[in-house]
């Protein structure tokens, strides 16, 4: 098994990485089959990357999450204000950033979108709840550790996570480390006893080799969902800021709580949208013949059936927002 590599330095194998411009299909599906990631050099233009960044550094000053002295864009931390999930003041700014209609249209940038489709084909959903990552620096409970996305996500396990840093992201700031050839050894255990968000332990991750190094911003990093990849350390003092979204084949096996707010937080796309300047991207995905597991009318039966009133309710608040 791989020693995984704990330390901030240049200290694994470097990214095999490939340029936007002279991608084809056939390199980037070979690239991902083998290696069960792909690097995509200056994929997405960098005035798209820097906006967004604009936006939620905009939020992280208001909630002095950053240094007054200097510019909301250097994103120099407030060491004082670390905080994640599940943390109430984290999810609090969290929300403000989610509900920004810049992040939510970077993954459909018309650049991401091609390529994508030369992964997962010309029927392409582009999942609709991205995950903002607002880093603090030097907060070892803060870091993300070795895990599958298909842990957290369900439905059919083909389809990719985009890492999209929202600034340059040298390995000191702590990009994604991928553990290059683990998507070939299926589901992965993943220990969950005390722990707010299951991981893989390090001596436990099966495949190749870490792979790491410097990723800029305009800079996308894909992988498939069952890729093993962790975070490298923040050991700067700069917070890092990144968006990672799911795509795969619409007509593929769907986990709806992806598309809905289950849960009893009040959270809802009403209030996401509520400051949005165009309708384009509000509710896109009801457009497509989506293909759910459980099934609608599987849903509409857990909501009556269900052994506690808790249940019923989460199974008849998703049946509420697939309508």
């Amino acid at each position: 098994m791989p020693r995984f590599p704990f330390g901030g330095g240049n200290d694994v194998k470097a990214f095999h990485e490939l340029k936007a411009e002279s991608l084809t299909a056939d390199v980037l599906q070979n690239e991902v089959s083998s290696r069960g990631y792909a690097l995509v050099r200056g994929l997405l233009p960098k005035e798209a990357v820097h906006s967004v960044l604009a936006d939620v550094t905009r939020i992280l000053s208001a909630a002095q999450w950053l240094v007054p002295e200097y510019s909301p864009l250097e994103r120099v931390a407030e060491r004082d204000a670390a905080c994640g999930d599940p943390d109430p003041i984290f999810k609090r700014v969290y929300q403000e950033v989610f509900n920004l209609e810049s992040f939510h249209a970077l993954p459909h940038q018309p650049a991401l979108r091609k390529v994508m489709k030369m992964l997962v084909g010309e029927e392409l959903l582009v999942h609709p709840k991205p995950i903002g990552r607002l880093i603090f620096p030097r907060c070892e409970r803060l870091v993300v550790h070795a895990h599958q996305d298909y842990e957290f996500m369900g439905g059919d396990p083909e389809f990719f996570t985009t890492w999209i840093p929202l600034h340059d992201c040298p390995v000191d700031v702590g990009p994604l480390r991928i553990l290059e050839g683990s998507h070939r050894y299926g589901v992965q255990y993943h220990e969950r006893e005390n722990l707010h968000v299951p991981e893989i332990k390090a001596e436990d991750a099966v495949g190749d080799e870490w792979v790491g190094g410097n990723i800029h911003a305009g800079d996308v990093l894909i992988f498939h969902s069952l890729t093993v990849h962790a975070a490298s350390p923040n050991v700067s003092g700069q917070m890092r800021l990144s968006l990672d979204c799911r795509f795969q084949d619409a007509r593929r096996v769907l986990n709806p709580s992806n598309l809905v707010y289950a849960g009893e937080s009040g959270k809802s796309w009403e209030k996401t949208y509520a400051g949005w300047q165009s309708d384009d991207l509000k509710y896109y995905w009801k457009r497509l013949p989506l293909n759910f597991r459980p099934s609608k009318a599987e849903l509409e039966y857990l909501a009556e059936t269900a052994e506690s009133s808790s249940l019923r309710a989460r199974y008849a608040r998703m049946v509420g927002q697939l309508t």
